[in-house]
């Protein structure tokens, strides 16, 4: 079978079969691409270790807008995207190299980066609450740091989505997976602030109020983007003069850091936040253990 028409089925059966988001599918059609540029429609038997060795010689050397190479994390979603591929033709029964063949590259873990607990109030500050905008971003903010979410997660909230009494509700996150979520009470006075000062009735739990489209022709507001969340979390965290970087990721960082510091077990957090892999939430620990500080201050001969 030619590579092209095997890709065309296995995106299908990511959608029909699989669930997964059209972005998902997307940047999978993408990746894979990339493959038939290098080396063509050929055949799928004939795609072997060597060949994969010399694609991905070439991805590493084609560039992008801002780098001279392709970094190694997005070499590895290309990887990612041809062995999931493998495994659905050998699930399929189409001769094709072992999806085990397929190694990623080694990366370097990024350094997460957190907000303590004096930071988080200052953050939260920074909005002027005596009007909708403000009562908007701080609902926003107080949410990312309670909940947890994905800014992608947040914006896809509809008022429906949310119970204020209950402070919990359902999310469909990365892979469709849903996970529950729960919120502080001090999140939800917020968010009922915000959604009692609001006049209209639509969907959407947050929308825009600026800029001359801020309603389509059926009198719905505009959904606010993950783009304009990341540019006001950036704002206000510049007008709490935090120097290092913030954005809503960040928040999600320091929910998360938060509960281990305060005795919250692993796999808890890793549920919380929608992590299929426990390695994923592992990185936490390092900056979390308040156990390793207790053994230095108890064994350290410097320590007072």
């Amino acid at each position: 079978m030619l590579f092209a028409k095997a890709k065309t089925d296995f995106l299908e059966y990511l959608e029909i079969e699989q669930g997964r988001s059209q972005k998902t599918i997307a940047n999978y059609d993408h990746y894979l691409t990339r493959l038939i540029d290098f080396a063509g429609d050929i055949e799928i038997k004939d795609l072997d270790a060597e060949m994969v060795r010399k694609w991905r010689l070439w991805l590493n050397r084609l560039g992008t807008n801002t780098s001279d190479e392709l970094g190694k994390l997005t070499l590895n979603y290309h990887l990612i995207a041809l062995r999931s591929f493998l495994k659905f033709c050998a699930k399929r029964n189409i001769p094709a190299l072992s999806a085990d063949k397929i190694e990623l590259a080694k990366t370097h873990r990024k350094q997460v980066t957190f907000l303590n607990i004096e930071e988080i109030e200052r953050l939260f500050a920074q909005p002027k609450v005596n009007n909708l905008i403000g009562l908007r971003d701080r609902a926003i903010l107080e949410l990312l740091f309670s909940s947890g979410l994905r800014v992608s997660e947040l914006v896809g909230l509809d008022r429906d989505h949310i119970n204020l009494k209950r402070r919990e509700f359902m999310v469909r996150g990365k892979g469709q997976k849903d996970r529950p979520i729960f919120i502080s009470q001090e999140a939800a006075n917020w968010l009922q602030a915000y959604l009692d000062k609001r006049s209209d009735t639509t969907k959407p739990l947050f929308i825009r109020y600026s800029g001359k489209k801020q309603v389509d022709l059926s009198g719905n507001f505009h959904r606010l983007s993950a783009r304009s969340v990341e540019r006001l979390v950036a704002r206000y965290a510049i007008l709490a003069g935090i120097t290092k970087h913030v954005s809503p990721h960040t928040l999600r960082h320091s929910f998360a850091t938060d509960l281990l510091m305060n005795g919250s077990d692993l796999r808890s957090v890793q549920a919380m936040l929608g992590h299929s892999n426990i390695a994923t939430t592992q990185i936490y620990t390092h900056v979390t253990d308040p156990h390793l500080k207790e053994i230095h201050e108890k064994f350290h001969r410097h320590s007072n």
